[in-house]
């Protein structure tokens, strides 16, 4: 599907705000578009109240009015995304055409140029963004980039010879000011041969300038002029060497470097070895003197090496006369002269090109500079410009598809494999064209899979580049090499970090104190070998793995794998505890920064040091669980169970059982003694949370006419009494006692916020939203399903937010919004999609066949819920609960068939689990459903029984005509009395 912004929107006939929030999406196509843009794209300054949900109800009736053949717009947690590709959209197209024309027009290739840009340009085929005035700031930018494209189009055009003054003239008359568009037409003019009218349209401008803006005239205009008027001879000196491939992935790069370019006299592009420095430089300067520095290995060499570059013999320079120095005998040369000079490579003679340029910088008055080095020249008036690596989803990925097809034409850039090899090597342009090489023997997936051992692999290059530049290898050693040895010694420590670090881990991990530390990575971040952002130092995975092996001659591996797990279970530690107060965001944001070191740790250990292995599982266990990446903690879980001996006792028993839990079936009798660990605490947990943890994987136990937990499980901290509240509420519910619990629930809501833990509160909300609705009081447990969402948002929990909107969905449907309810159920389901969570999918599943029965839709909700039946990935309690719920929907529908013998097996399979955990918000479910099988088989006194039954524990049902009695009844059924009814053996 293709759409139109630089024309009459296609498509037409959507109302204004859909046309808004469809046309910020296109903009952006490909990308995630943030709420707060889209929200002010479409409402401007007066955004209704619940603007978020509001948006959600736009999304959906967008995505239903585009239809199925449409790019999916998908849910993300900053915002929405529309999967199209950016090349259907008519302004993307334009931008990128244009983009392409302009770097081939910089690069000299005049008429690749000229045709991409009228390419470009025939897309419009009217205003842009016309049809939606919501978005006029849009159309301004792409209106400016129209000037652009046709600006280049004529340096194109007169490049070739093929210079249109009518259009040009035509240009200028609409804005007579413009003094590009006037040297363009003056030079047509010219190559026409009517200098005279060219040389007039000068004085014009000279005329016009001054008295509108009292100024002169451009120095680009005067030149043109200049040139019109004599032509200058040039010296012969060495230019830019022409490229032989096609530049990819640095437009934006290219287009800030040449504004730094045009206000600076000294640039510097600073990067690691292999990232692109040079080839950046030659494709953004033009006219300018190039000087490989490859091979200068000190001052004199130096000297030879900017005087050859520049053309100039050195008996020459004074007329015959000697200079006190090289030096001098360049800025004398070059005292007057306008010139850009590139020097290329100068990290291995770093001083002395520092000195030099300073010289020649200060002598000079209009000499520019560009520089490209591992580290920057230090000198007073430089700007930097750090080339980080290419983007690895995007630029890379073209890149690697653009080198691979000149050696396999048939290659397919869309193979999941590319982006594997663009990730591994970082994105680093010169082991992307390395590795595409390889495509001559290898496939995209060998490749990918032999990148452990990358430098082997990646020892073919080019033969006429220069040594340091013709394998990975290679690039890394040249760096290795200039280091001194406590910063050989620093790298090589750091290469046991993942995701980078801070100062203060570097230094414990390398034996040195933290000034040390802090000293020798700003050095190896000044050598482009460390990365630093946000006070963290970081290592590209080719530095690293390169590390790595130097860490493994050295014979240093054990000892810094050690004192990495050590510190780290240190910061596990120390951050468990505040997970539970109000500052648990920020421990969660430190967790999650170190998430990559405190996983890499914890894997170290389960095959070297076990006991360091059980202690980081224990202390990450809330945070996996609060934080919804419990899948993370179930992959090593699972890989520790086997060290969990006989005399395995304790939380970490326990711990290690419920995380393993969460994706399979733990062996039963691993289950057993965890439960008896739980069963038989005399005080409470050492980790608070191992309680809510052991809860949620084993599920309620025969607790139903408890009144209470066990005081003697929980301390005395606000936390800890808040959750005894919340077991209090769920266990006076199940046992129906007075209030139901929710004067517990309050209690524990309240406590929750005392402590500042947005889980709690969100799981007391929850439960109280319940209470609520079975009050029939669904407008406020909507609302509590709301705050309670933000809260869950809030922690990053996509599972948690996933199973909230499933349950929102629930409510919806009992406040007869059906259409909420499905967007509720569709978010509920891309939520549990980002998260990779079966359990969070199947519940989805369950709540889109609910709706698609109460359609009318019985073929389709069978098979959704079939679907889950075939899917449920565990026997865990969750997993039980889905099963129950999806047992009644079937049964539902058969009873809807009369297929009642079908629908009792159904309901018999159910009453097994329901029974079993008698988990109230379940076997109301079951009671609802047996009730109307009862009814279908002519027992209303036992329907009844059954609805009083179920409207007691929150699922109001109506009355069997003349049975209301009965029906009070049901609302007082004994457990014994309500299993006989619910599994049928009445």
């Amino acid at each position: 599907m293709r759409f139109t912004l630089l024309a009459p929107f296609t498509p037409a006939d959507l109302s204004p705000r859909p046309r808004a929030l469809l046309a910020l999406l296109l903009l952006d196509a490909g990308r995630v578009v943030p709420l707060d843009r889209l929200l002010a794209g479409i409402y401007g300054d007066a955004p209704p109240q619940n603007a978020a949900n509001a948006l959600q109800s736009q999304v959906s009736r967008l995505r239903r009015r585009l239809g199925p053949d449409a790019p999916a717009i998908e849910l993300h947690p900053a915002g929405y995304r529309i999967a199209a590709e950016p090349d259907d959209v008519d302004a993307l197209l334009f931008e990128r055409l244009a983009r392409e024309g302009r770097q081939k027009l910089a690069a000299g290739d005049a008429r690749a140029a000229h045709d991409l840009l009228t390419r470009a340009l025939a897309l419009w085929r009217g205003e842009a963004l016309a049809d939606v005035p919501e978005l006029a700031e849009y159309a301004v930018r792409l209106a400016g980039l129209r000037r652009d494209a046709e600006s280049a189009q004529a340096d194109a055009a007169l490049a070739l010879g093929w210079g249109d003054t009518g259009e040009l003239a035509a240009r200028l008359a609409r804005d007579p000011l413009n003094e590009k568009t006037r040297a363009q037409l003056m030079r047509a003019l010219a190559d026409e041969g009517r200098q005279a009218e060219a040389l007039r349209l000068y004085e014009e401008a000279r005329e016009l300038l001054a008295d509108e803006l009292g100024a002169d005239p451009s120095a680009e205009l005067t030149a043109v002029h200049t040139a019109i008027l004599r032509a200058v001879p040039e010296r012969a000196r060495t230019t830019v060497p022409a490229q032989l491939t096609r530049f990819i992935g640095r437009e934006e790069e290219h287009r800030r470097l040449r504004e730094l370019l045009s206000a600076h006299r000294l640039v510097t592009i600073t990067g690691p070895g292999g990232v692109g420095k040079t080839r950046l430089a030659v494709e953004s300067v033009t006219g300018a003197v190039f000087a490989d520095l490859t091979a200068v290995t000190g001052p004199g060499e130096l000297a030879q090496a900017l005087l050859n570059a520049l053309g100039l013999r050195q008996s020459a320079l004074l007329g015959g006369g000697e200079a006190p120095d090289p030096a001098g005998r360049l800025t004398a040369a070059l005292a007057e002269e306008e010139l850009l000079l590139v020097l290329d490579n100068c990290e291995q003679v770093i001083d002395a090109v520092a000195t030099l340029t300073h010289r020649l910088l200060a002598g000079c008055p209009r000499v520019r500079v560009l520089a490209t080095s591992r580290e920057a020249l230090g000198i007073t008036g430089e700007v930097l410009f750090p080339l980080s690596p290419l983007d690895t989803e995007d630029a890379a990925v073209r890149l690697f598809a653009d080198r691979a097809r000149a050696v396999r034409p048939d290659f397919d850039a869309g193979d999941a494999d590319v982006r594997r090899i663009c990730a591994a090597l970082d994105g680093l342009p010169l082991a992307i064209e390395l590795a595409a090489a390889r495509l001559r023997q290898l496939s995209a997936a060998e490749l990918a899979e032999r990148l452990d051992d990358r430098f082997r692999l990646l020892s073919r290059g080019d033969r006429t580049a220069s040594p340091r530049h013709r394998t990975l290898r290679a690039v890394v050693e040249w760096s290795w090499d200039l280091l001194s040895p406590g910063e050989q010694l620093m790298l090589r420590r750091l290469s046991v970090f993942t995701g980078g670090t801070g100062v203060e881990a570097a230094g414990a991990v390398a034996g040195l104190d933290t000034f040390a530390a802090e000293e020798l990575i700003a050095d190896l971040a000044d050598k482009s070998l460390v990365d630093i952002r946000d006070g963290r130092a970081r290592l590209l995975e080719t530095v690293r793995a390169f590390g790595s092996e130097k860490l493994a001659e050295a014979g240093e591996e054990a000892a810094a794998r050690r004192a990495h797990a050590l510190h780290h279970l240190a910061l596990a530690k120390r951050l468990e505890p505040v997970l539970r107060t109000a500052g648990q965001l920020d421990a969660m944001t430190a967790l999650d920064t170190d998430a990559g070191n405190l996983h890499a740790a914890l894997d170290w250990a389960v095959t070297e040091d076990v006991p360091t292995a059980f202690a980081l599982l224990t202390e990450l266990s809330s945070y996996w669980w609060l934080r919804g990446r419990r899948l993370d903690g179930a992959s090593r879980a699972r890989r520790l169970l086997p060290h969990l001996g006989a005399d395995a006792d304790g939380e970490h028993l326990v711990l290690c059982v419920a995380n393993a839990a969460v994706t399979e079936e733990v062996p039963p009798e691993l289950f057993a003694r965890a439960a008896a660990v739980m069963d038989d605490l005399s005080r409470p947990p050492e980790h608070a949370f191992t309680t809510v943890i052991w809860a949620l994987t084993a599920g309620p136990s025969d607790t139903s006419f408890q009144e209470a937990p066990p005081d003697h499980l929980f301390a005395r901290d606000v936390w800890s009494r808040a959750l005894m509240a919340l077991g209090s509420g769920m266990m006076r519910y199940f046992g129906r006692h007075g209030d139901r619990g929710e004067s517990a629930f309050r209690e524990a809501l309240a406590g929750f916020r005392e402590s500042g833990d947005r889980w709690g509160q969100m799981q007391a909300l929850d439960e109280l939203a319940r209470l609520a609705s079975g009050r029939g009081e669904h407008g406020v447990a909507l609302a509590m399903f709301d705050e309670a969402l933000v809260m869950s948002a809030e922690l990053g929990s996509t599972s948690d937010s996933a199973d909230l909107a499933r349950r929102k969905g629930d409510e919806l449907i009992l406040a007869g919004d059906l259409p909420a309810a499905m967007a509720a159920y569709e978010e509920a389901m891309e939520l549990a999609r980002r998260d990779g969570s079966p359990l969070g999918r199947a519940a989805a599943h369950s709540g889109l066949a609910r709706i698609a029965g109460l359609h009318g839709d019985g073929a389709r909700a069978r098979e959704l819920y079939e679907r889950v039946l075939a899917g449920l990935p565990s026997k865990t309690f969750v997993a039980e609960l889905i099963g129950i719920e999806v047992r009644c929907g079937l049964a539902a529908l058969d009873i809807a068939e009369g297929r009642l013998d079908e629908a009792d097996a159904a309901l018999r399979e159910a009453a097994v689990a329901a029974v079993a955990r008698w988990y109230l918000p379940s076997v109301a479910i079951l009671a609802e459903t047996r009730a109307d099988w009862l009814l279908a088989r002519g027992d209303a006194e036992g329907a009844a029984l059954l609805r009083g039954f179920a409207a007691a524990h929150g699922h109001p049902t109506p009355v069997p005509e003349g049975h209301a009695e009965t029906y009070a009844r049901g609302r007082e059924l004994d457990r014994d009395e309500a299993v006989t009814l619910l599994t049928g053996t009445r």
